[in-house]
This record gives C-alpha cells, structure tokens and sequence, in this order.
C-alpha cells in the first residue's frame, strides 16, 4: 500500500469537510453592512405617491430627511416588479397608521421603476399609507449601499442608523426596533 495516497486523502477531505461544515453555520441571508450606528445619508426627493391621511404628503412636495430629525424614520426600498415587497407591503401600512400618532415617519423610496408602474401596484396593493418618494437616478440607494429590494432602514431620532433588513420586513420587526427606539429619551444614545 502507498502510504502518500492513503495519507493524501483525508489530508484533502478534511479542510473541505471543514469549510462545508462553518458555510451552514452561516446565514445566507446576513449581508455585511456599514451603516448601522452611522448616520444616514442625507436626501431630499420629491413625493409621487402622496400615501392617505393622515400620514400624507402632496404629491410634487419634498421629503428631506434634515426635516425628520427628532422622529423615528423607517425608510423603505421598493419596486412594483419585486416580489417580495409584496409580502411585506401589508405589514408598513398597517404599521405606518399604527404610529400615525407618534413622532414616527414612514417614506417609501421607489427603487429601478417607472412611477406609472409604481401607482398602479399601489393601487392593485389596496393602497399605501404613507408617502413615497422617487429615486430616478437611484442617487439614494448608491448612498445607503442598497443590494436590492426590497430593504428597509430604520433611523433614530438623531438620525443614525440603528437596524438594516435587508428582504421583507415583518411588524413584530418593524414594531420591536421602533418600540425599542421610542422607549429611548430624544437626544440620549
């Protein structure tokens, strides 16, 4: 027997063993990102899809985040052709109108689309509550590094970043981070 090539397989068998077995401790769904505990790039695009009252803004109007300060600000990417910002689509609006009273504010940023195609998915959606915002050079999203959509940035009062999801969020989420962000007194950290 050839004790090179008895000894040569296990020698090979085992890192890969090994690799294999760290790779399904992992979440594949994890994507690295900088801007939790940052602050959030700043915007200030125009409203197309104005949402309903009482969380609406005129559409032609524009959102500046420099004007959220002092409010909880979940950001939200999207597009009529994504799949999965259907799923999640039911749970902000529903949430969004569960904070209407709270110094919480909703914005939608169209991501890759065309607004006529976006209002009609509103519309087949039964409707959004809050206001959405357009990003027709996709400015904003190369500003908050997106990976696609849909993905979701909840800021806090200051303005920081303090959870990123990334794919469809759900309202135990959305309700667990902007809970834990009211909680804390404004200007503390």
């Amino acid at each position: 027997m050839n004790w090179k090539r008895a000894l040569l397989a296990p020698a090979i068998a085992v890192p890969v063993i090994a690799l294999f077995g760290w790779g399904l401790t992992r979440d594949p769904g994890y994507i690295e990102s900088p801007l939790p505990g940052r602050p959030a790039p700043g915007f200030a695009l125009e409203v197309f899809a104005p949402g309903t009252a009482p969380l609406a803004r005129p559409a032609g109007d524009s959102i500046h985040l420099d004007s959220l300060r002092g409010r909880i600000v979940v950001v939200n990417f999207w597009a009529s052709w994504c799949l999965g910002c259907r799923d999640e689509h039911e749970d902000l609006t529903r949430t969004a109108l569960a904070y209407a009273d709270r110094p919480v504010s909703f914005v939608g940023v169209l991501y890759m689309d065309q607004q006529p195609a976006a209002l009609k998915w509103i519309g087949e959606m039964g409707g959004q509550s809050y206001p959405s915002v357009d990003d027709p050079r996709s400015r904003m999203a190369i500003d908050y590094g997106l990976y696609g959509v849909p993905e979701t940035f909840i800021l806090d009062a200051q303005g920081v970043v303090a959870h990123k999801q990334t794919g469809p969020i759900s309202a135990a989420v959305l309700t667990r981070v902007v809970d834990s962000l009211l909680a804390v007194p404004t200007g503390a950290k």
